[in-house]
């Protein structure tokens, strides 16, 4: 089943805002009303009523000829891990069905509102965030625009689902190893993880102290530039976008095994975004990273350990509430020892300087964003080539070196040969910063 998919551009509905040809009330008011007959289990709560107060004040600020920036007016949806006011955080979990109601925003929040942009909704996660597909959750599953039978990625499922199908141009999200970047790579839209803290997470559910990050969910990179310029500056209007000249910039290609995808049409959709770059003027350069195995493996252990200790009381006292497959991925980690806990932070901090070091002569990484495309909901595994494939894992292990390393990352739509279901194409800043990132991406922009 695939939904049929209005996309209009940020820029386009920043035109309309500040011209005057759509006012802050009729686009909230529009979107609240797209959102409450959502087809794709994106939405987890409205807040309709503030949201119409907040777009009433924004459009009597414009008839005054006051603007707030690219922001004013436009209706923002937020991942279930963020602190709302007035709204309880549940995280997707009926481990937290009694959640009371937040007494103050998240400061991602309040930065947003700040600069204009008006929360109208609480969206779908994995719960807890612990997962990549997006597909465990208290209230089910959250569908891809581009087929109902398909997984949108997770953990920040219904931000990009619900800009995948057309309701909203901007969300907010969160990125431990993926959860940004793989489902705006399975439903064809922008996801940024900035580097590590760089965004506050005060007020969001955490995962894993060492490799959380706040996520940005948009339907171009143009929204994704904005978004940053907001949300990392105290008062940030999003002003400043970098044109996407990228004459010069060094582009590494990762080279080794590891980061290969599975699926051919994502290694002709990198091949087809590097061609791009080398085009625009930006030179190619193979690199290798013979640590990434040993790397990469730190994470679960870390991960996993820090996602215990905040879930073990839980655990104790109310397992059944919790979907079966994220105790089962919780409770191996009761026993294991702090040593190997240490051991894996230790070695995660060498190997990623090692990293750094055998890559530090380019500006960014481009590389597929998942080795997979969406797979049928439910699926653990798929087939390839007559070898099982855990899913997840496939999902998650060409974006979680980078939380490791805690680079700035987005992923972007890449070119789809076969016609069928989105490509991600990531690219990582190892000497470009956030904004670097964007304008890189931002030369392979294509219409989601």
């Amino acid at each position: 089943m695939t939904s049929e998919r209005v996309i209009v551009s940020f820029r386009e509905l920043g035109m309309q805002l500040r011209s005057g040809a759509l006012s802050p009330v009729e686009h909230v008011t529009d979107t609240l009303s797209r959102l409450a007959a959502d087809t794709h289990n994106a939405v987890i709560t409205l807040d309709a009523e503030r949201a119409v107060e907040q777009a009433r004040v924004l459009t009597e600020e414009l008839a005054r000829g006051e603007w707030r920036g690219p922001l004013h007016g436009v209706a923002v949806g937020v991942k279930d891990l963020f602190d709302v006011v007035g709204l309880p955080t549940r995280a997707g979990s009926n481990v937290l069905a009694d959640a009371p109601a937040a007494d103050a925003d998240a400061p991602m929040v309040t930065r947003l509102r700040e600069a204009g942009a008006v929360v109208v909704a609480k969206l779908h996660t994995h719960e807890f965030a612990i997962g990549s597909t997006g597909d465990a959750a208290a209230t089910g599953p959250a569908l891809n625009p581009h087929d109902h039978t398909r997984i949108t990625g997770g953990s920040s499922s219904g931000s990009a689902a619900a800009i995948a199908a057309g309701h909203l141009t901007l969300a907010l999200g969160t990125d431990t190893g993926a959860s940004s970047r793989t489902p705006a790579a399975l439903c064809g839209v922008v996801g940024l993880k900035p580097a590590f803290g760089t965004l506050p997470t005060e007020r969001v559910f955490p995962l894993s102290e060492t490799c959380d990050h706040v996520g940005v969910l948009a339907a171009d990179t143009h929204a994704a530039g904005v978004a940053w310029d907001v949300l990392s500056k105290t008062h940030g209007t999003g002003g400043r976008v970098q044109a996407p000249d990228v004459a010069g910039v060094r582009v590494g290609v990762p080279v080794d095994d590891y980061w290969r995808p599975l699926d051919p049409v994502l290694t002709a959709a990198v091949d087809t975004a590097l061609e791009s770059l080398r085009a625009r003027g930006a030179s190619l350069v193979e690199v290798r990273t013979p640590m990434i195995d040993e790397l990469a493996a730190t994470y679960s252990v870390i991960v996993g350990t820090e996602a215990y200790a905040t879930h073990a009381m839980w655990l104790a006292d109310r397992l059944a509430d919790y979907q079966g497959v994220t105790s089962e991925r919780l409770l191996p980690w009761k026993e294991h020892p702090a040593r190997g806990y240490v051991d894996a932070l230790r070695t995660c901090r060498r190997l990623a300087s090692a990293m750094r070091q055998a890559v530090g002569d380019v500006d960014v990484l481009v590389l597929p964003t998942t080795r997979l495309r969406a797979t049928r909901i439910g699926m653990p595994e798929v087939d390839i080539a007559g070898t099982a494939v855990p899913v997840r894992a496939a999902l998650s292990a060409l974006t979680l070196p980078f939380n490791l390393t805690r680079w700035p990352a987005v992923s972007v739509p890449g070119d789809v040969t076969d016609g069928g279901l989105p490509a991600g194409v990531q690219v990582v800043g190892v000497g470009f910063d956030e904004r670097g990132v964007l304008c890189v991406a931002s030369a392979l922009a294509r219409r989601v």
